[in-house]
C-alpha cells in the first residue's frame, strides 16, 4: 500500500461495493467536487523516524552516486584497456609484418649464398664424405683389432687356467702314488718283521705258548716284548669280537702276574 492509494482513502473514503477508494468527493455545502489526490511529500510524525528516513535516503543517494561513479569507473577502465588491447594487436601485427618481411629477405640471402657457395659446397661435401667413409673404416678395423686382442687374451687366460688345473691334478695323482707306495712299503716292513719274530721265536716256542696257562702266556710275552697274539691254521674263521675281549684279557692279567 503506497501513499497514494493512502491519500485517496482518507479524502475520497471507502467504496463498499469494491472496497477500494471512491474516485471523488462532492461537498455538498459548495458543491466542490475532489477527483485526484497527489502526494508531494510524506512526513513522519515521529522525530527520531524522521531522522532515520533522511538518513536513509541519505544513504541511498550516497550509494547510487557512488555506484554511478563506479559504473563511469568501470566503463573508462574499459575504454583504455580496449584501446590499450587494439594497439598491442597492432603492435604485433606491425611486428609479424616486419617479420615476415625479414624472413623474405634471408630467404632471398639464402638463396643467393646458396648460388654462390654451391660449387665450393659441393667439393666441401664429397671431402666429407670420403673422410667420414675412412674414419669409419679406422673404426671398424680398429674394433676388429681390439676383439682379436681380447680374444687372444681371453685363449691365453683359458690355457693357463686349464694348464693350471693339469699341474694340480697331476701333483694330486703324484700324492695319492707316494701315500699308496709308503703304504704298502709299511705294509711289507710289518709283515717282514713280524714274519722274522716268528723265525727268532721259532715253531716250538709258538706251540708252547698256545697250550701254556694264561699266566705263563703273559710272562712269555713279556719276555718276548709282545702285547698278545692270535693263531689260526688259516681254514678255521676268527671272531675279531672274542679275539679282542681275549687279548684285552691277556693284557690285564700280565701286569697282574
Amino acid at each position: 500500500i503506497n501513499a497514494e492509494y493512502m491519500g485517496k482513502l482518507a479524502v475520497f473514503g471507502m467504496d463498499s461495493a469494491t472496497s477500494k477508494p471512491k474516485d471523488k468527493v462532492i461537498f455538498q455545502s459548495n458543491r466542490l467536487v475532489v477527483s485526484n489526490v497527489d502526494v508531494q511529500s510524506v512526513e513522519p510524525v515521529d522525530q527520531k523516524t524522521r531522522d532515520s528516513l533522511q538518513k536513509s535516503v541519505q544513504l541511498a543517494i550516497e550509494i547510487t552516486t557512488k555506484a554511478q561513479e563506479a559504473h563511469a569507473r568501470h566503463e573508462a577502465e574499459a575504454r583504455e584497456q580496449k584501446a590499450k588491447g587494439e594497439l598491442e594487436r597492432q603492435i604485433i601485427s606491425d611486428k609479424a609484418e616486419t617479420e615476415k618481411s625479414r624472413m623474405v629477405l634471408l630467404t632471398l640471402q639464402a638463396d643467393n649464398s646458396a648460388v654462390e657457395s654451391m660449387g665450393t659446397s659441393k667439393a666441401e661435401a664429397k671431402a666429407k664424405a670420403e673422410a667420414s667413409v675412412i674414419e669409419g673404416d679406422m673404426q671398424v678395423t680398429d674394433a676388429e683389432l681390439k676383439a682379436q686382442a681380447e680374444q687372444a687374451l681371453l685363449e691365453a687366460e683359458l690355457a693357463v687356467q686349464q694348464k693350471a688345473q693339469e699341474m694340480e691334478i697331476e701333483h694330486t695323482s703324484m700324492l695319492d702314488t707316494l701315500d699308496i707306495e709308503r703304504s704298502e712299503r709299511l705294509a711289507g716292513i710289518e709283515t717282514e718283521k713280524f714274519k722274522k719274530q716268528v723265525t727268532a721265536i721259532g715253531r716250538d716256542t709258538i706251540k708252547a705258548m698256545a697250550q701254556a696257562g694264561p699266566e705263563l702266556q703273559a710272562k712269555m710275552l713279556k719276555a718276548l716284548g709282545l702285547q698278545g697274539y692270535m693263531m689260526t691254521d688259516g681254514n678255521t674263521p676268527i671272531n675279531l669280537f672274542n679275539a679282542a675281549s681275549g687279548m684285552a684279557g691277556m693284557a690285564v692279567a700280565g701286569p697282574e702276574a
